[in-house]
C-alpha cells in the first residue's frame, strides 16, 4: 500500500543505485509510482532487464532510463551520469542502494576482502555521490539518500567489515548533510535491520554456518531478536526512503532512520 501522492515527486528526476536487489528494487516501483522521473542502475543485466518489464507497467517510456553500470569502475559511473541528465535532465534525487554484505570473523580477513567490501559500501558510492552533487551545487536543490544499515550505528559478532562500511556510509552522511544544506541539499540515511531479501537471507545461512546450527534456527534467532519478532520487507524501507525524497520532509537534515522493528532505540 502507498501512502503517497501520485504526484509526489512529479517530473523530479531520481538515481536509483542497486536498483537490481530486493531495496532497490522497491524503491524505483515506489518513486516510478509517485511520478518521478528514473534511472535505474544495477550490474545484472538481465535483472535489469525484468525490472524495466515492472517498471513500464507502471510509467510512461519517456519518464524511464534503465543503465547497467559497475559502480566500482570510475568510468562507468561517469557514463551512467552523463548518460543519465542527457536523457531526462538533472537528477534532483540519488538513492545510494548499491551494495554488498559478508560475514567474516576477525582472524578470518584478509585486505582484499576488507578493501572489496569498503570500495562497493563506501568508496564507489561516495564517489557516484560527488558527481551527481557537483551538479545539484549547481542547481541549489537535491536529495540523497545513502542506505546503511543498522550495523552501521551499532557492532555485532561476524560482522567487523560490513559494520565498518556502514558506519563509514553513516559518518560520511552525517558530515556531507552540514555542508551539502548550506545549499540547498538534503543527505540523509536509512538504517534497516534485517529485511527480507537474498542478501539478508544470505546472511543468516552464514550465521548458521559459524553456529553450526540450522538456517530455519538461525532466522528463528533473529526474529526472536526484534520485538517486532519479523523481518522487514523491502517495501517498508522503499517507503521510507521514498518519504525523504519527497518535499514533506524539508527538514530532516543529516538523519539515519533506523527501521528494526524496536530492537534498536538511540
Amino acid at each position: 500500500m502507498s501512502i503517497f501522492d501520485k504526484q509526489a515527486l512529479a517530473e523530479k528526476h531520481i538515481l536509483v543505485t542497486g536498483a537490481t536487489g530486493g531495496i532497490g528494487w522497491e524503491t524505483a516501483k515506489a518513486v516510478a509510482q509517485m511520478g518521478a522521473k528514473l534511472t535505474v542502475t544495477g550490474r545484472d543485466a538481465d535483472k535489469l532487464k525484468q525490472l524495466e518489464k515492472e517498471l513500464k507497467a507502471v510509467m510512461d517510456d519517456n519518464r524511464l532510463h534503465v543503465h547497467a553500470a559497475d559502480l566500482t569502475d570510475s568510468h562507468e559511473r561517469k557514463q551512467l551520469v552523463e548518460t543519465a541528465e542527457a536523457r531526462l535532465g538533472f537528477i534532483g534525487g540519488l538513492v545510494n542502494s548499491a551494495g554488498a554484505a559478508g560475514g567474516k570473523q576477525v582472524e578470518e580477513l584478509d585486505q582484499e576482502f576488507l578493501e572489496h567490501l569498503m570500495n562497493i559500501n563506501y568508496t564507489s558510492t561516495f564517489m557516484l555521490t560527488q558527481l551527481v552533487y557537483r551538479r545539484m551545487m549547481e542547481e541549489g536543490r537535491g536529495d540523497i539518500v545513502n542506505l546503511a544499515s543498522l550495523s552501521g550505528l551499532r557492532g555485532t559478532a561476524g560482522n567487523t567489515a560490513y559494520a565498518a562500511s556502514k558506519f563509514a556510509v553513516v559518518g560520511w552522511t552525517q558530515s556531507m548533510a552540514l555542508e551539502a544544506i548550506e545549499h540547498g541539499i538534503r543527505v540523509n540515511a536509512v538504517c534497516p535491520g534485517y529485511v527480507d531479501t537474498e542478501m539478508a537471507r544470505a546472511s543468516i545461512r552464514r550465521k548458521a554456518e559459524r553456529k553450526g546450527i540450522s538456517v530455519e534456527q538461525a532466522m528463528e534467532e533473529a526474529k526472536s531478536g526484534i520485538p517486532s519478532n519479523r523481518l522487514s520487507t523491502p517495501q517498508e524501507v522503499a517507503q521510507t526512503i521514498a518519504f525523504l525524497l519527497t518535499d514533506a520532509a524539508p527538514n530532516i537534515v543529516g538523519e539515519s532512520v533506523k527501521i528494526s522493528g524496536g530492537s534498536v532505540m538511540r
